[in-house]
């Protein structure tokens, strides 16, 4: 008399359709970052209250490109807004590490590529949150000027580049253990928003300066995000956008199977 054991050959387990990625964990990782109140204050608070303290200045309406200063502003606090969102959500890999919550997902048949996209996808609607919020707040100020199409442009080109910086959350919270990745991200991500001339322009700084910050990660998508504006894109800013968003993924992506090949 043979008997079974309840025991499943991983070999013949079935991988299922897109690595695992489907709309209900889709659906459970955004309903997990929307009710942390901490991604709530960084998503809407934060970046609107950076953009009412830059509000009533003197100079706002001189003239940049097919805009004003207040536009220019505008783009950038939108910008800055979504960076900060985007690494936030990445970096809550390492709060899921010291809660385990990766080395369950790692028993599971989700596919690595399909949680880098899953953290990428919720990383661009809450981008996307930043962008709005942002973009309200100057509405409402009515002190940016710009036309529409531009609108549009500069946020659709801020929310692409967010990937870069939800790559960057990513590959610090597989570095730096639990809460302590967005005290090094925010921190991090300011200073180098002051340096990539996203908080005041690079023709201010002294000429070291100005080559240093050419080279910073803030640079080539601050440039990127405002050539709608102010029709201005050099080459070389493209090359920085590119060549850091490749270098956080490929960051990202090295880290991440590091940790996956532990179970």
């Amino acid at each position: 008399m043979s008997t079974t054991t309840g025991t499943l050959d991983p070999a013949t387990r079935r991988v299922p359709p897109l690595g695992g990625l489907n709309r209900t964990v889709l659906g459970i990782e955004l309903r997990r970052m929307l009710r942390n109140r901490r991604t709530v204050i960084f998503t809407l608070v934060l970046p609107a209250a950076l953009m009412l303290s830059f509000g009533g200045q003197s100079g706002w309406d001189d003239k940049v490109g097919v805009g004003n200063v207040g536009a220019y502003i505008l783009a950038s606090m939108a910008m800055y807004g979504a960076a900060l969102t985007a690494a936030a959500g990445g970096s809550m890999v390492a709060l899921e590490r010291s809660l385990g919550w990766s080395r369950q997902l790692r028993l599971t048949p989700l596919h690595p590529v399909a949680y880098i996209l899953m953290k990428a996808f919720v990383a661009l609607v809450m981008g996307a949150l930043a962008i709005v919020a942002v973009n309200l707040v100057g509405i409402l100020q009515g002190k940016a000027e710009m036309p529409t199409s531009t609108w549009i442009q500069c946020g659709a080109l801020a929310l692409v580049c967010t990937l870069t910086f939800a790559a960057l959350g990513v590959f610090i919270g597989y570095v730096v253990p639990g809460e302590n990745a967005m005290q090094i991200l925010g921190p991090g991500l300011a200073l180098l928003s002051f340096l990539g001339g996203l908080f005041i322009p690079l023709s201010q700084y002294a000429e070291g300066v100005r080559l240093v910050a050419y080279w910073t990660p803030m640079y080539g998508v601050a440039e990127v995000v405002r050539a709608p504006l102010t029709h201005e894109l050099p080459w070389y800013a493209v090359v920085n956008a590119v060549g850091w968003c490749t270098l956080f993924v490929a960051g990202a992506a090295w880290r991440m199977s590091k940790d996956t090949a532990r179970v």
